[in-house]
This record gives C-alpha cells, sequence and structure tokens, in this order.
C-alpha cells in the first residue's frame, strides 16, 4: 500500500494488519505533511523531506509495519538523498527504491555507515524543529 498522505501514516496501525507491505512516496507526502506545492516556483525549495513532522510519520509507519511483520520501502526524491539515507536506515526503512541512475550513489553512501550510526543519526534528525536544523545537525554528525 502506498503512504503518501499524512492520514495514510495516522492510521498506519490499523492498515497494516491489511496490506503485505507499506512503500512511502515521500515527494506527495512531504508535500501533503507541509502543505507546499512542490511545483510552486517560490515554495518549493521549502518541501524538504527531512523535515521532522516527514520524517516522525515515516517513523511512525515503520513501526507499525515491523509489528506485523510487514516491510517498507522508500521511493521518491528522499530515498536518494545522501544525507537522508542513513536517517531512513536508522527508522528501519527496509528497500530504498530510486532510479537506475542513482543506484552507484546509494550503494556508495550505504557503505559508509554502519546501523548504529544510521540509528543515531535518525534520533538526532527527530529531536530537530525543522528541516534545516535536521541537515544541520546531519552535517555535523
Amino acid at each position: 500500500m502506498m503512504i503518501e498522505i499524512p492520514s495514510s501514516a495516522l492510521l498506519a496501525p490499523s492498515l497494516a494488519a491489511e496490506v503485505d507491505f507499506f512503500s512511502i512516496g515521500t515527494n506527495d507526502l512531504t508535500q501533503y505533511t507541509l502543505a507546499i506545492d512542490r511545483g510552486h516556483p517560490e515554495l518549493s525549495a521549502q518541501a524538504d523531506g527531512l523535515h521532522p513532522a516527514v520524517l516522525r510519520l515515516i517513523q511512525m509507519t515503520v513501526a507499525a509495519a515491523h509489528s506485523q511483520g510487514k516491510w517498507v520501502g522508500v521511493c521518491g526524491e528522499l530515498a536518494s538523498d545522501a544525507m537522508a539515507i542513513p536517517v531512513l536506515v536508522g527508522l528501519g526503512v527496509d528497500e530504498l527504491s530510486v532510479s537506475a541512475r542513482q543506484i552507484p550513489l546509494v550503494k556508495a553512501r550505504l557503505r559508509e555507515f554502519d546501523f548504529a550510526d544510521a540509528q543515531a543519526s535518525a534520533q538526532l534528525a527527530l529531536s530537530q524543529a525543522t528541516s534545516d536544523a535536521v541537515r544541520d545537525v546531519l552535517e555535523a554528525h
């Protein structure tokens, strides 16, 4: 089942019992969580999937799925964002769906950290108030 709107992430505990897996569409989830049109010429830069609100929805979805023995994939721009990859892994995401051109970048990034580091990055990200703060703390980490 696709998780692309906040309401589906919030209902993930109920939905997880009924589906085989979740695929989180981060482009739409970000747009609808932050109420920012990602096609808007002036506002689109603010639609950052590393916003703590988006990350918390991802965390909730993963927890719900895993509690039912289901896996979670992530697609969209966030899945190939080098800064986001350890956060997504640390949140427990099982699969990153990326374009063929992005596979070498993602594989290289995955080799740069271990799961404990990823979990620490995820917790740091979740404790921030803005996407800028998330990016700042991850860059320093």
